[in-house]
């Protein structure tokens, strides 16, 4: 089978006779207007899962979560996602939202579906189909991120990957992964005799194509008629909406072409307004971030903010939410100064004062956690006069909650906790059991989250215990209590909670590294390569992992897979202080004294404050003779830790080294009080010195 392909120019992957449309292959037009997010991978999916079902409902039902999460219509196929706490919440009582960050994770779980499904078929003798993605550069960006994850991912032996499409800016990551994974090829145009006879009393029929394919066209003739037809194009939009309406959309429809007709219909501030806000709050409850800030903005663009100021103010915010997990802060913080400046109003001015406070304490570098707080007590204190008791008590709530997060981040952790008391304990004695159930458990996890940085495990590990039976689905319960089970050195039951977030969660990269150190520490080293591996594969430049396998593979004294490890990690971040470090911590145990100084050298030089690289390239000094550079090394280490009696101890073999007796006894001395101390080593050292 050949490799994965670009193929740039022709026509649209509909017609006929291009490369890549071959007997088994699944076509898959990714157009954002069509169905908005995930355009493409929804229609490759429902090509896929009906075989999937029918022959391993078992893999189907592994990644079942992942499968529904952003394309719910598929339930059709493979029945209803599972109930969580989040989704089965009003959007009144909706305090947890997520972000572009839990799509990333979704994608990666639809991704190793495919891998995995694709290998089935091979093995069962049957070939997998070629995935063609066209329309690449008009895709949204989930789908565009997505395509980029399967092609770094997919083994084009097992799966091919074909993406088409004419010439067009696309996300730095989806760029870099075609031109390093993918054979370029230049189709042109299409052959003339494919081309359809035009007219010039065609015009009014071109308009009519291009408006009743949602605006996806790339035929010159439909364009023009579409923009010289005036004022038919509204009634156009008008007709292909309510064609669209009749037919019950699902949500991917009405994000996608629906929202499109009608901002461009002949009411786009009433019935385009309610449809891209309806559009923008379905986008903001899965996690859509980049579709909820294209929808907010063209939202604002067709709203009155004086006539319609809650929804433009619903626009707005929502699209600064959105930006924040896109690293768009500037843009965020502009928004929410535009709301502040724009309106009086103490709701819009009590949420906007807890958004930027969220900036602030959070996001911002450097985090201005002082300012944080400033907005923060602002909100708090409009939430506490409200005029209506309900909203009142709600948002006091919140708004302290939120107080109490500023206050932990200033480490203040015993306010913090007494704040999210207080929260707890008010909505208790003023609510049902079953209102605000989301916010009351976010609440009792924040506690939880308190209790364990104040020590009080006991008190925490109930509080998880009591979250995983309320919200099973939400897996950092399970991690946050095996790290308690951890802290207890209860390795097999923190393995089972770790194990049981596997099979209910999506592939959280943190949960996969999470699982792998604890099996490091249980002695199952093949379970940690596996978790590592995949989190490596999902997620290449994770350096917290690549550190982790690195070290693993260097206790097992795999050189050779460590280094090489190491070179794949620096290709993809050569100005990483600690992944050079490590590079050179291998290169010593290996002997390779001159290539591990390099390697620590420039890691000091990037990081000078960086106690690890301090101390191997201390190593390489007293190994090579250079007794006074290694005692600074070390001594520049314990400015930085403090001390520590195994840093003392090499310290005071370098002083020995040296000729300064005195102050080798004085280092060896002062780390035998030391907890932790080697006590063997010490003496025989001290002893030496003496003699």
């Amino acid at each position: 089978m050949a490799g994965h392909r670009r193929i740039m120019g022709g026509s649209p992957a509909a017609r006929p006779g291009y490369p890549g449309t071959g007997e088994h292959a699944v076509v898959a037009r990714c157009h954002r207007r069509l169905r908005g997010p995930y355009t493409g991978v929804d229609t490759v999916l429902q090509a896929v899962l009906p075989e999937a079902v029918r022959r391993w409902p078992e893999l189907v039902e592994h990644h079942r979560v992942e499968l529904l999460y952003g394309i719910p219509e598929l339930a059709e196929l493979i029945g209803p996602a599972p109930r969580t706490l989040a989704n089965e919440s009003s959007i009144k009582e909706r305090t947890r939202f997520f972000g572009a960050g839990m799509i990333r994770c979704m994608s990666q779980g639809i991704v190793t579906f495919l891998l995995e499904y694709a290998r089935r078929m091979q093995s069962c003798g049957e070939p997998a189909p070629c995935l063609v993605f066209d329309e690449v550069a008009e895709a949204e960006p989930t789908t565009q991120e997505f395509i980029a994850l399967l092609v770094r991912r997919a083994d084009p032996q097992h799966l091919q990957v074909v993406v088409r499409g004419a010439e067009g800016e696309l996300p730095d990551e989806l760029a870099r992964v075609l031109d390093r994974c993918t054979e370029r090829t230049d189709a042109g145009a299409p052959p003339p005799e494919t081309a359809t006879p035009r007219g010039e009393a065609g015009s009014a029929a071109w308009a009519e194509a291009y408006v009743s394919g949602d605006g996806t066209s790339g035929d010159p003739d439909e364009l023009l008629a579409y923009q010289q037809t005036e004022p038919d194009r509204a009634r156009l939009h008008d007709r292909r909406a309510q064609e669209l309406e009749d037919a019950s959309p699902g949500w991917g429809v009405r994000v996608g072409a629906l929202a499109y007709h009608r901002e461009h219909g002949s009411d786009p501030s009433g019935a385009g307004r309610l449809a891209l806000l309806a559009a923008q709050r379905y986008c903001v409850e899965v996690g859509f971030s980049a579709m909820v800030v294209d929808l907010g903005l063209r939202g604002r663009a067709v709203t009155d903010p004086d006539a319609e100021q809650h929804d433009f103010w619903d626009f707005t915010q929502q699209a600064a939410h959105a930006c924040v997990p896109l690293d768009r802060l500037d843009q965020s913080m502009e928004l929410y100064l535009d709301l502040l400046q724009r309106y009086p109003d103490p709701k819009v001015h009590m949420m906007t004062s807890y958004s930027i406070a969220m900036l602030h304490t959070r996001f911002l570098r450097p985090r201005d956690h002082d300012q944080a707080l400033r907005w923060q007590n602002n909100a708090a204190a409009i939430a506490g006069i409200l005029p209506d008791p309900a909203e009142r008590l709600t948002f006091s709530v919140f708004h302290d909650n939120g107080l109490a997060l500023v206050e932990m981040h200033r480490g203040n952790l015993g306010r913090a906790l007494e704040l999210v008391e207080s929260c707890l304990a008010r909505l208790d004695a003023q609510l049902t059991d079953d209102e605000w159930q989301l916010h009351r458990s976010q609440l009792l996890y924040n506690r939880a989250r308190l209790l364990t940085a104040t020590g009080r495990l006991d008190e925490a590990f109930a509080d998880y215990s009591t979250l995983v039976d309320l919200d099973p689905y939400y897996t950092d319960y399970l991690s946050e209590r095996a790290r308690i089970h951890r802290s207890r050195g209860d390795f097999a039951a923190a393995l089972a909670d770790y194990d049981r977030a596997v099979q209910l969660a999506p592939p959280f990269p943190e949960l996969f590294y999470n699982r792998g150190t604890a099996r490091v520490e249980n002695g199952d080293t093949d379970g940690a390569l596996a978790d590592f591996g995949y989190v490596l594969e999902m997620e290449p430049d994770d350096v917290d992992t690549r550190l982790a396998r690195a070290e693993l593979l260097l206790d097992l004294e795999e050189f050779d897979a460590a280094e090489t490890d190491m070179a794949a990690g620096l290709q993809l971040r050569p100005a990483e202080p600690r992944l050079l470090c490590m590079r050179g911590t291998i290169l010593l145990q290996r002997g390779a004294l001159t290539e591990a100084f390099e390697a620590l050298n420039s890691a000091v030089d990037l990081d000078p404050d960086y106690p690890a690289a301090l101390l191997n390239r201390a190593v390489v000094h007293y190994q090579q003779d250079r007794y006074q550079a290694a005692v600074q090394d070390l001594t520049a280490t314990l400015d930085l830790v403090g001390d520590d009696p195994d840093v003392l101890l090499n310290r005071g073999i370098a002083y020995q080294a040296e000729g300064q007796r005195d102050l080798a006894l004085a280092d060896f001395d002062r780390a035998l009080t030391l907890p932790g101390a080697d006590v063997t080593e010490l003496k025989e050292q001290r002893e030496h010195c003496l003699a």
